[in-house]
């Protein structure tokens, strides 16, 4: 069930009861405009030399506007993301049966933030080095890594998905 505000509205909605641009969202508009942004410019001041230079200036613009949005995976809302897997996890394939959220909410915490601390790799070039870590990272949640490993997976690839939605390209290699 989704939180409530005092009016009765869900959280993360304006008075019209659309979502508000916050979060991961907002921060995929800004990897988007920045890439977008920084081609155009580029290829405007390139523009400047002939073809070729409006060609190389809108690599090299597009280049720095992604760099400037590189940030923006780091720019995840957590309360957004809890709202999401709370209302989502029951739904998911690896879920044991009569598991609370509460079970696999570290899991999927622990997903969002180590995708933060690894921008642009991809979640099985890391798994060695999140289940070395899980054990200090997992709180109170009661899963072993071979259980917590799929939650923090499907966190992870949600916001690497969203990423890539936003942006040209294959960031994480995935072939997606």
């Amino acid at each position: 069930m989704r939180e409530r505000d005092e009016a009765g509205k869900p959280v993360g909605t304006d008075d019209k009861s659309r979502p508000v641009a916050k979060g991961v969202g907002a921060a995929l508009g800004g990897v988007a405009g920045g890439v977008a942004g920084g081609a155009a410019a580029g290829a405007a001041a390139g523009g400047l030399t002939g073809p070729v230079g409006a060609a190389v200036g809108a690599v090299a613009g597009a280049v720095v506007g992604a760099m400037a949005g590189k940030g923006a995976a780091k720019a995840v809302d957590p309360a957004a993301e809890d709202l999401y897997w709370r209302d989502n996890y029951a739904s998911r394939p690896y879920i044991t049966s009569g598991a609370s959220y509460d079970d696999y909410a570290p899991a999927y915490r622990y997903g969002a933030d180590t995708y933060s601390r690894y921008p642009g790799r991809a979640f099985d070039d890391v798994e060695s080095d999140l289940a070395r870590e899980w054990p200090t990272a997992r709180g109170s949640s009661s899963l072993e890594w071979e259980h917590a490993k799929h939650a923090t997976r499907d966190a992870w690839h949600r916001l690497s998905d969203t990423v890539e939605r936003a942006t040209p390209g294959d960031s994480d290699r995935d072939g997606k």
